[in-house]
């Protein structure tokens, strides 16, 4: 699918999609308080929450707010799903095996999944300590209707009615990947989102990651959407480090 996207009140933007079919208005819209500051962020999250949409896939350096989206947006649509996981694929840096972490596995793990935990702080900061959102989110938590897990713990989990964002996605294979749409049953959607041009594994690169691959095959697929985030939004210092270093 490839629309021509607009805001309203601003001029007509194209998404980096397929052929042109139609044009579509895109009204900004916040998700669980996370409102979006740029018209690519309207186009995603227009994507992210719409149920007719059921695979996305998010590109875009670091601080250009892709998990961020999709964790709000998945939230926001949480009365439309079973379960909300979201989930990373576990690369070491340096070559560094995480055997060399102190702890049992949970501790060794920890560090690969705390991104993901900011995240969700952020999108719970939006609210009042007092408000019904703010205490909702750790209810999710506690009562494991908001998973955050390592990708290796989703395999044999059943994927019915299941909001899936998988973070990092820049770092699986082709394989893997299909893997995971795969095991799609009803009622479930998938996020991808990933920096192409940031990849820790050391055997792939920026055309054979699974997260391009993705992208490549999926194009003129009804249920599929694609947005690349360009603008950082995360801090002035943050976009001047991602474009400078």
């Amino acid at each position: 699918m490839r629309f021509i996207l607009c805001s309203k009140g601003s001029k007509v933007a194209r998404a980096d999609l397929l052929p042109l079919r139609k044009i579509k208005r895109i009204e900004k819209m916040a998700a669980y308080g996370i409102s979006p500051r740029n018209a690519e962020q309207i186009f995603a999250l227009n994507a992210l929450l719409d149920n007719t949409i059921q695979l996305v896939t998010l590109t875009g350096k670091a601080g250009t707010g892709k998990t961020l989206l999709a964790l709000a947006a998945a939230l926001e649509s949480r009365r439309n799903y079973r379960q909300i996981f979201i989930a990373r694929p576990v690369v070491s840096l340096s070559n560094r095996d995480i055997g060399y972490l102190p702890g049992d596995v949970d501790m060794k793990l920890d560090p690969y999944m705390q991104p993901l935990y900011d995240n969700l702080g952020v999108i719970q900061n939006q609210h009042p300590e007092n408000s019904q959102k703010h205490r909702k989110i750790k209810e999710f938590v506690d009562e494991e209707k908001l998973v955050v897990t390592p990708l290796t713990y989703i395999r044999g989990r059943s994927l019915v009615n299941i909001y899936f964002i998988v973070d990092e996605a820049q770092n699986l294979t082709p394989h893997e990947v299909k893997t995971i749409i795969t095991r799609a049953g009803e009622g479930t959607k998938i996020v991808f989102t990933g920096d192409i041009f940031q990849i820790d594994h050391p055997y792939l690169n920026t055309h054979s990651n699974g997260l391009s691959y993705l992208i490549s095959r999926m194009q003129d697929q009804h249920v599929y959407a694609h947005i690349n985030l360009e603008k950082g939004e995360r801090s002035q210092l943050a976009e001047i480090a991602s474009n400078l270093l």
